[in-house]
């Protein structure tokens, strides 16, 4: 099933359709997880349908019409392309850290509806958004081998390189950003961002932090890439990862220019000493 409807587009759209889904899955999860508390705590107070009550524990608020039990009841209509469409930009207009970053071409003419609609449905049997699976970080492995997949699927064209999880944490074990401002002049899908904080985590004691992981360090970032720009947003956003990452060209157009860092971290088969010497003045 999931080969047929990949056989209709290529990789890179194939990937936000998938990739999409399971973002959409995750947020679901979580969210309906921490709505059966509150409903079991309405004697108390409590409002599941308060949006606040969600984004006090960094969890996104998902409207009615975008909630997966939803879409899921009707994945067999022929609108559900753009139902789809229009619970991506529900949550975009709800939750404005990911505004212009969720997939919203399910309607597209050449996605076949009814595979569309298995797919939903083989999607629905992933958990990703419970607490047990937040705390392992299942999502974001999950993305980290998409992308991985997809990377390879597109091939390096265009400057387009995918670095393999092992080198990414390497870079990040020598540098060691334990605290102050981390830039990444072409970021890709964020991974140097994710490894760093993970860096942390893993040494949140004796590295005088006090355990603040993500209190320690700021992010910042470019990618020229759109497609890429918004699943790294993505990437950070499923972590609960603050960062300000700019679209366009750095070489061209410098989002960050007055920015002093304390570390650059970057792809070594495409950002060279020679490449990255404009960068030294933010060191």
């Amino acid at each position: 099933m999931a080969d047929a409807l990949r056989g209709s587009m290529d990789a890179a759209e194939y990937k936000h359709v998938v990739l999409g889904l399971i973002f959409l899955k995750y947020i679901s999860d979580a969210f309906e997880k921490h709505h059966a508390r509150l409903e079991a705590e309405r004697a108390e107070g409590a409002d599941p349908e308060d949006p606040d009550e969600y984004r006090a524990v960094n969890i996104f608020w998902v409207p009615p019409e975008a909630r997966w039990v939803s879409l899921k009841a009707q994945a067999k209509q022929p609108t559900i392309g753009q139902l789809v469409d229009d619970a991506m930009r529900a949550i975009e207009r709800d939750n404005p850290v990911l505004k212009g970053v969720l997939p919203k071409e399910y309607a597209h003419p050449a996605i076949d509806k009814q595979l569309l609609g298995q797919l939903i449905d083989l999607v629905s049997n992933i958990k990703v958004g419970d607490a047990e699976n937040r705390s392992k970080d299942v999502l974001g492995r999950v993305y980290e081998y998409f992308l991985a997949q997809f990377a390879n699927a597109e091939g390096k064209k265009g400057g387009e390189f995918y670095t393999p999880w092992c080198v990414v944490r390497l870079l990040v074990e020598m540098l060691k950003p334990y605290k102050g401002h981390v830039y990444d002049p072409c970021c890709g899908f964020s991974g140097m961002f994710v490894q760093s904080v993970e860096f942390i985590e893993a040494h949140a004691t004796g590295n005088g932090n006090g355990g603040r992981a993500r209190g320690d360090i700021s992010i910042y970032g470019q990618e020229l890439n759109y497609t890429t720009w918004r699943l790294a947003k993505t990437n950070l956003a499923i972590r609960g990862i603050e960062g300000q990452i700019a679209q366009g060209d750095t070489f061209q157009n410098d989002r960050f220019p007055d920015l002093k860092a304390d570390f650059i971290l970057a792809d070594p088969p495409f950002n060279s000493m020679r490449r990255m010497r404009p960068f030294w003045r933010k060191v």
